[in-house]
């Protein structure tokens, strides 16, 4: 296993669980995790331990043109405690950087071969540094964050433009939402999240927004004790993950969603299928990419897309749209990695809500896509030859 990041060290301590030695290779393999992470809460795998878990909310919140409340359990890990519960204390651990990751070999930074039957690459994404998620927030009292989020539990997105303007204008820089968070008992995140960008908006940027946003809370984000900064790549190394030999898993391997920036959940349900298909005897890269879930990864690089080529007014409108939609519905676009029915399904209630523009915008960025997709495929069939 190389990298012990969320998808590397969840992987090691299923393989663990399931028998299998296991040696885990990282420069830094105890270095502290720092980023939020949370998930919906019928993602989670049963076998998670509630030390992982922060908060847990029954329903969140969101804001596009109106006030949503979407009945859908949302769970905030406890990071560290997270990173705790993934025990793998009897896994052989490898304090150095890979230098080459073959199928059944490693080669470290120190010249050392290490031969195995089964090699997993779980570095973090490289080779697309764009487009890329970033956000900037803040932690504060919880009662404190009343003040801007009202007597939701948790807001998932609040579009509405920060208070200096009246909404997003749609010849403007790109849009940030409002991410709101209990990441404790009695402390909440304040993020500004601009959720996909080519190139994204920066840092400071958010950080400017959030406190033109929080003008008036009594809240004065530039004084904040605590702050996270996030930036991310939306795209791993490749447009087909289930062509990488060795594996890939995680974010680098088609587990986080190109969409949303969500991969956590993923992973850790995704490291059960592994194991078990190693433990099986089978082909892992069959078992985590089926023709079902390789047709959904298509749609939803194509989803994203369309929100790289969406205004700022249109963004607003098509995520009215999206959050309108039953949990259900939602659900199937979000969290199913093979459900290409149900995805299906839910794109195409969207497209039929937005105006003539917002479609042919949407026409426009899946053609483009589409053809993109094809054009790797034919240099990777190409190369091989």
């Amino acid at each position: 296993m190389v990298g012990a990041g969320p998808a590397g060290r969840s992987l090691t301590h299923r393989l663990i669980r399931h028998g299998v030695a296991t040696t885990l290779v990282d420069p830094h393999p105890t270095r502290s995790w720092t980023p939020t992470y949370a998930a919906w809460t019928d993602e989670l795998p049963g076998w998670v331990h509630p030390e992982a878990i922060a908060a847990t909310t029954a329903a969140i919140a969101a804001h596009a043109h109106r006030p949503i409340r979407i009945d859908r359990s949302y769970t905030v890990f406890h990071t560290d405690g997270l990173q705790r519960s993934l025990a793998v204390d009897d896994a052989t651990v490898i304090t150095a950087r890979a230098r080459e990751v073959a199928e059944h070999h490693v080669v470290l930074d120190d010249g050392r071969v290490l031969g195995a039957t089964h090699v997993i690459d779980c570095r973090g994404p490289t080779g697309r540094p764009r487009p890329r998620q970033t956000a900037f927030g803040v932690v504060v009292p919880t009662a404190a964050a009343r003040t801007a989020i009202g007597d939701a539990e948790a807001v998932l997105m609040d579009w509405r433009a920060p208070q200096s303007e009246d909404s997003w204008d749609a010849d403007g820089p790109a849009p940030s939402f409002l991410y709101a968070v209990p990441v404790a008992d009695d402390r909440t995140l304040l993020e500004e999240t601009c959720l996909v960008g080519d190139p994204a908006v920066t840092i400071a940027e958010l950080a400017q927004r959030l406190s033109r946003r929080l003008a008036g809370t009594g809240i004065d984000s530039r004084h904040a004790g605590h702050t996270e900064r996030v930036s991310f790549p939306m795209l791993g190394a490749t447009l087909r993950p289930w062509r990488c030999r060795p594996l890939r898993h995680g974010a680098a391997g088609g587990l986080l969603n190109p969409t949303t920036g969500y991969g956590v959940a993923a992973m850790l349900t995704a490291a059960d299928d592994v194991a078990a298909a190693i433990v099986a005897g089978s082909d892992a890269v069959s078992v985590m990419w089926p023709a079902r879930a390789r047709a959904v990864w298509r749609l939803r690089v194509a989803g994203l897309g369309v929100l790289l080529d969406l205004d700022p007014a249109q963004t607003v409108d098509f995520f009215d749209a999206f959050l309108s939609l039953p949990p259900p519905a939602q659900r199937a676009y979000l969290s199913d990695r093979a459900d290409l029915a149900g995805t299906l399904t839910t794109m195409a209630r969207v497209f039929g809500t937005l105006d003539a523009s917002g479609r042919r915008t949407v026409l426009r960025s899946v053609s483009r896509v589409d053809h993109a997709i094809g054009r790797a495929s034919r240099r990777r069939r190409s190369s091989a030859r």
